[in-house]
């Protein structure tokens, strides 16, 4: 395996390792395996873990970099722990983002910001001259994370009860959301969503909402419009804070998956920061891994 970079991508629920020929970049190995284990609460535990998962692909020889994209580590000092915990273990140079920093260059771009619209919601990208990280969201289901799966689900409830206090007439939302939960009244509901599983459940019911919406609701409509907006102010927030907006990335499978979020979130982007392009992620993050890999080498 020498001459080889590996990127590495800890998604919540997959990882994917590949590996590239350091001197041409082309692509050697792949590899995916659940993340069962994964955590960042103890870093020398995350570093061993993940260096078992490289062993998996690479053998009993290590690649000569590594760069991770590791859902979970959130701050750049964590980040930086991992790292050296990494090189520690395996001697060889090694990087460590969230997960969230490889979208701009999995797309190819080298400068951007990078958003997440999935069961939550994070905005990162770096300031345009300390280079320092910056982010903006994923605050989590309960407080935060607007514009993803879990938050929509949040809003969309919150509308259909404040609508019921008003003595609003009931829409297509309503029908919806009684189904996705399996109930048949609204104190159901409020009781399923506060006690039944917790907020870890709602993401998995937005496609609810999006159905909704396209029946006619109008109050889901709205919640969906203000999702893609909030989107869209996490960018806005980073550039008033210096992050480059070259160009901003955005992946996740609520996004990428529904139009009306989509279609929301550009047109609430091209209103705040005209000119700035947003972009689908269409190639795996892992390869934003790869790339960063193969960066650290001067490719």
């Amino acid at each position: 395996m020498t001459g080889t970079v590996a990127g590495v991508d800890i998604g919540g629920t997959k990882t994917r390792i590949l590996l590239a020929d350091a001197r041409d970049g082309t692509q050697t190995g792949d590899r995916t395996v659940d993340s069962t284990g994964w955590q960042t609460r103890s870093i020398p535990d995350a570093a061993a873990w993940l260096t078992r998962q490289l062993r998996t692909v690479t053998g009993a020889t290590v690649p000569e970099r590594i760069a991770v994209g590791a859902h979970g580590c959130e701050t750049p000092a964590q980040c930086a722990l991992l790292a050296a915990e990494l090189r520690a273990l395996t001697g060889i140079p090694a990087d460590v983002v969230n997960d969230a920093e490889l979208l701009v260059p999995a797309a190819g771009f080298g400068h951007g910001i990078g958003v997440v619209a999935g069961t939550g919601s994070i905005a990162v990208g770096r300031h345009r001259d300390t280079g320092a990280y910056l982010s903006a969201g994923g605050w989590g289901w309960v407080l935060g994370d607007e514009g993803s799966g879990s938050a929509l689900v949040r809003e969309a409830a919150r509308a259909l009860l404040s609508g019921a206090d008003a003595g609003a007439p009931p829409d297509p939302l309503q029908d919806e959301l009684f189904a996705a939960f399996g109930v048949r009244d609204l104190p159901a509901l409020a009781a399923a969503m506060s006690w039944d599983g917790g907020v870890e459940t709602w993401g998995g019911h937005a496609p609810a909402v999006f159905a909704a919406a396209d029946a006619g609701s109008r109050s889901a409509a709205t919640v969906i419009e203000e999702g893609g907006k909030a989107l869209a102010a996490l960018v806005t927030h980073l550039a008033a804070r210096g992050a480059r907006t070259d160009v901003v990335v955005f992946a996740g499978g609520v996004i990428t998956g529904r139009q009306r979020l989509r279609d929301g979130f550009t047109r609430a982007l091209a209103d705040s920061l005209p000119g700035t392009e947003a972009v689908m992620l269409q190639a795996p993050p892992a390869r934003g891994a790869l790339a960063l890999a193969l960066r650290q080498g001067g490719r």
